[in-house]
């Protein structure tokens, strides 16, 4: 009986793992821990046809990984608690770690431009505190009002260029974005420094932040 009782428990907290177990469900999610979306820009955002990807959103659905919503005639997803994203950014930093191929693909594949070390939370933290950074959200303004860093500015980055102008010139910037594998915030602090503005990334981006405990916002800033 107890042998039973083992297998049948094991077979349920299998469903987790084997729906995370596909790349497209993993972009999908980390999509949803930015904040709820429709299934149409799910679909657009990671590059899949609608139907592939309404059944990879069923499949975490049924593993009880995001919930949806009706809003009319749309159906709308987001992630079902916060100790989701928890396994997400746990899932990516253990294979970060014990993974060799993710560490080759990132030398070989990501864009760094940033050749100073980036801001970790805790001083980003201290600095808002004092007052001598701005924080810029450069994810899609969507994205933005779901949650963002408390005091951060929503400015996505394809509006940085035409905006440049709003950015004050006696604190230095740091852009942040989606996660440590989001091209957004590098991106941004490339065109900010050839501007001739300080600027530096955050290390990670606002998922991580919300789940450390930190202050966030929703709305517009």
């Amino acid at each position: 009986m107890n042998g039973l009782f083992k297998d049948r428990l094991y077979e349920q907290l299998a469903r987790a793992g084997q729906a995370l177990a596909n790349g497209h469900r993993l972009e999908l999610l980390d999509l949803l821990c930015q904040g709820e979306r429709g299934v149409e820009e799910l679909a657009q955002e990671a590059r899949l046809t609608l139907q592939n990807a309404s059944q990879h959103l069923q499949v975490l659905h049924r593993a009880h990984l995001v919930e949806r919503r009706r809003a009319g005639i749309q159906v709308r997803y987001r992630v079902a608690g916060t100790e989701v994203a928890e396994v997400w950014v746990s899932l990516r930093h253990l294979a970060a770690d014990r993974i060799p191929e993710v560490s080759l693909v990132m030398a070989e594949d990501f864009r760094q431009p940033d050749p100073l070390e980036p801001v970790d939370q805790p001083e980003l933290e201290r600095r808002l505190a004092v007052g001598d950074v701005v924080v810029i959200d450069v994810r899609p303004s969507l994205e933005y009002l779901a949650g963002h860093i408390a005091g951060a500015i929503s400015i996505p980055v394809d509006e940085l260029e035409d905006r440049l102008g709003e950015l004050p010139n006696d604190r230095e910037i740091v852009a942040y974005c989606r996660g440590p594998y989001c091209l957004f915030s590098g991106d941004a602090v490339v065109l900010m420094r050839r501007a001739g503005i300080a600027a530096r990334r955050l290390r990670e981006g606002f998922p991580e932040w919300s789940i450390a405990g930190r202050a966030v916002a929703v709305g517009a800033g």
